[in-house]
Order: C-alpha cells, then sequence, then structure tokens
C-alpha cells in the first residue's frame, strides 16, 4: 500500500490523474443530464410518466450491481475493467447523434442508452471502489473524497449553465458529443496510472454463493447496514422529486433550456462549497452528526421548488435555491459517508460489498422515478415534489440508534483485518 505525508495528494501524480478522469468525465455527465430529458421532453413530446421511465432506465442497471461487484472482485487488476467501461460509454452515447441525424431517433431508444450506459457506470463504479484505496492511503481517504467530491460539485455548477448553452446552440442530441468524449479522455488517463494490484478473490464458490456472502456482510455490519438504511430511503423519496425537475422547471415554470442549466449551475456552487467544508465541518461537530444533518436537509430543499412563480427571476431563484442548499447538504453527507465506508470495508470483499450496497440504494431509484412520475401524472407535480422532500427527510430515523451518529472521526474506526464471509468462518 502506497503511502504519503500529510497534505501531498496535490503533488501526488497517481492521484492528479486520476482526479482528472474523475473530473472531466463528471463534467461531460452533467451535460446528458440534462439534454436526455430534454431530448424526450422537445423533440419527443414525452409525458411525466414518460420521463420518469427514463430516469427509471439510467438507474435500473444498479439493481445487477451486487452481481457485477461480485464479477469484478474476481478481477486482480481493475484498471482494465474502468477503461472498458469508459470506452463502452463512448460508443454507446455517439449512436444518440447518430440516429439523430438519420431521423430515426425514438424514446425506446432513450430507454435503451440509458440501461447500456447504466451497466457500464456500474462496472465502473465498483471497480473504482478497490482501484481508490490503492492509489490513495487510509490517512488521506477524506481528503481524497473532498477533493473529489469538490470537483464533482464544480461540475454540477458549470456543466449545466454549459450544457443548456450547448442544447440551445447545438440540439441537446448533438450536445451528447461532449458526454461521449469525456469519457474516452478518462478511459486514457485511467490507462496512464500505474497501480499496484490488489489481492483477487479467487475461490471456487459459485457466482451466487459469493454475491450472498457479500449481501450477508453488508446486513450484518452495524455502520454499513444503518447507512444503507438511511441512503436508499433517501433516495427513494428524491428520485421522486427529481425525476420531474426538468419537466417541472420547463412546462410548470416556463423556463428555457438555457435558464434552466443557469439555474442549476448557479445552486450547485452549493455543492462546491458543501465538499470544501465538509472535512472542516466533520472536525467540528464529528462525521455523524454532520451525515445525520445532511440527511434531512438535502431531501427537504426540493420543497422549495413549489415557491417558483412569478417573475422570471423568481422563477429562477427557486430553482437556484433548491439546488444550492441540496447541494450543500449532499456533499456534507457524502464526504464523511464514503469516507466512513472506505475505512471499514476489506479489499478482498469491497466490490462484491459496495455492489450489494448499490443494489439497494441505487436500485430504489427506478422505482422511485417510476413512482414519481405516475403520482406526477395523478395528483400533480407540485404536491409530488412535497412527498419527495417529506419522505426523505424522515431517513434520518435510521441513523438515531445507529453507531454511525456517534463517530467523530475516522480514528474512533478500526481498519478491517478480516473479514465475516459465513458463520464462524473469517477470511484475511
Amino acid at each position: 500500500m502506497r503511502t504519503l505525508s500529510a497534505g501531498s495528494l496535490l503533488r501526488d501524480r497517481q492521484f492528479r490523474t486520476l482526479w482528472s478522469a474523475q473530473a472531466v468525465s463528471e463534467f461531460g455527465d452533467r451535460v446528458s443530464e440534462l439534454a436526455l430529458p430534454l431530448i424526450a421532453v422537445t423533440l419527443l413530446d414525452a409525458n411525466a410518466f414518460e420521463t420518469g421511465l427514463l430516469t427509471a432506465a439510467v438507474w435500473l442497471p444498479n439493481l445487477l450491481s451486487l452481481f457485477i461487484g461480485t464479477w469484478v472482485d474476481q478481477h486482480r487488476d481493475k484498471r482494465p475493467l474502468m477503461i472498458a467501461a469508459d470506452l463502452s460509454r463512448t460508443v454507446v452515447l455517439l449512436s444518440l447523434p447518430a440516429a439523430y441525424w438519420m431521423d430515426v431517433l425514438t424514446l425506446g431508444q432513450l430507454y435503451v442508452i440509458a440501461i447500456l450506459a447504466g451497466t457500464a457506470h456500474v462496472v465502473f463504479n465498483t471497480a473504482n471502489a478497490a482501484f481508490f484505496v490503492r492509489v490513495v492511503p487510509r490517512a488521506q481517504f477524506l481528503e481524497a473524497n473532498s477533493k473529489l467530491s469538490a470537483t464533482r460539485s464544480f461540475s454540477f455548477m458549470a456543466g449545466p449553465a454549459v450544457g443548456g448553452l450547448l442544447v440551445q446552440w447545438l440540439t441537446a442530441p448533438v450536445a451528447i458529443v461532449v458526454d461521449a468524449f469525456s469519457f474516452l479522455f478518462s478511459a486514457f488517463q485511467v490507462s496512464r496510472l500505474k497501480v499496484e494490484p490488489g489481492a483477487a478473490d479467487e475461490t471456487t464458490e459459485s457466482l451466487w454463493r459469493r454475491a450472498r456472502e457479500g449481501m450477508g456482510y453488508l446486513m450484518r455490519h452495524p455502520y454499513l447496514r444503518s447507512s444503507l438504511a438511511c441512503a436508499t430511503t433517501m433516495n427513494f423519496f428524491t428520485m421522486m422529486g427529481l425525476a420531474l425537475l426538468v419537466l417541472f422547471a420547463s412546462r410548470t415554470l416556463g423556463l428555457s433550456a438555457g435558464a434552466i442549466g443557469a439555474a442549476i449551475g448557479i445552486g450547485a456552487s452549493g455543492g462546491l462549497l458543501g465538499a470544501v467544508a465538509a472535512s472542516p465541518l466533520t472536525r467540528l461537530i464529528g462525521a455523524g452528526r454532520l451525515i445525520a444533518i445532511s440527511s434531512v436537509v438535502f431531501p427537504a430543499s426540493m420543497a422549495i421548488l413549489v415557491l417558483g412563480g412569478g417573475p422570471l427571476w423568481t422563477r429562477v431563484g427557486a430553482l437556484a435555491a433548491a439546488e444550492f442548499i441540496g447541494s450543500f447538504a449532499v456533499m456534507c453527507f457524502d464526504v464523511p459517508l464514503n469516507s466512513l465506508q472506505a475505512a471499514v470495508l476489506h479489499d478482498h470483499m469491497r466490490s462484491r460489498v459496495v455492489g450489494a450496497f448499490a443494489s439497494i440504494n441505487y436500485g430504489v431509484r427506478p422505482l422511485g422515478a417510476v413512482i414519481g412520475g405516475a403520482l406526477g401524472t395523478w395528483i400533480g407535480i407540485r404536491e409530488t415534489l412535497l412527498i419527495s422532500a417529506f419522505g426523505g427527510a424522515l431517513s434520518v430515523l435510521w441513523l438515531l440508534r445507529s453507531p454511525i451518529i456517534s463517530t467523530k472521526t475516522l480514528d474512533d474506526l478500526q481498519p478491517p483485518e478480516g473479514v465475516l464471509v459465513a458463520a464462524g468462518e473469517v477470511r484475511t
């Protein structure tokens, strides 16, 4: 395992290379996240339910994260998997503007693209969970996650604004090309990384048995189990609102693509501030308390959207304010929680446990998106946004009796020396 002196991550070429790959692909993602629903709404006349289905399709592959992560654990070198995932996303996304230019673009193709790109995303993320700890020493997990989250937050700030302009100037399908080439850059940067591979899981047990062990470990671990319940509840309800956000901003608030992108970009500055503030806030009030407070504030911010109305500046302001507060809070939730999870996981189980976590945590997002779309059609979009805000804030209840709430720093946690995979059996 590599070791670095305190505060030296910025001087480390390996980390800078990984960071740049993430930064560019995150920026491209922000363009697609705006362009895909705009294609559905403006070019293909999608309704609330169909828009919800598109959001569900993006997250549907996460239901297979447990098995994908288990398969990834069998590979000693995770880097080729990450490169293949990036190249796959490049090809899949480029098929969209090609279909647009040939005048054969349909909602069905959008759903297929969303599912295939989402599957590659799961492969990349489960491999990266094990790859990350080979690049970054344990003592600098919090610093590294803070920097990566800050970059992600900046992409949310600048990406939608640039994406909105690209959509207006070039049309949404052409703007997708930006995201496609961002993955090409990410693949190139990852290929440059020279990291000693970790140990592969070379057991002869079946994929199903190993996947079950990963899920069992997740459900028995007091920190992971509580964080899973909290994050899953929050994701379910917030996706109900997020599935309708572009539709609400476009049709109910009457905002143009440029105005939507600008509002989201301005609001996303809260995420950059949150990523920077997460580490000092963790030291000030403790990791557990920060996670709990953020789990309330993040989903509750969705309720601000329903205040939108009147002149243009109040409509744009409501969207920007909701994004700012929510973005700040989600970074204060993610940074300490991701660092905590990285600290308590054993390398031998890392990809499959991360996959098991994502299968439930992200796997519930398609359900939330579909229900959000259905509720938006049945009771109205504003009402659905309020349900999303209130229900998501209840996720904090899972933390109140968990050991997470009393965790102040990562020093309070013992690094995993072995991992329980079956009754009475420990692997190291």
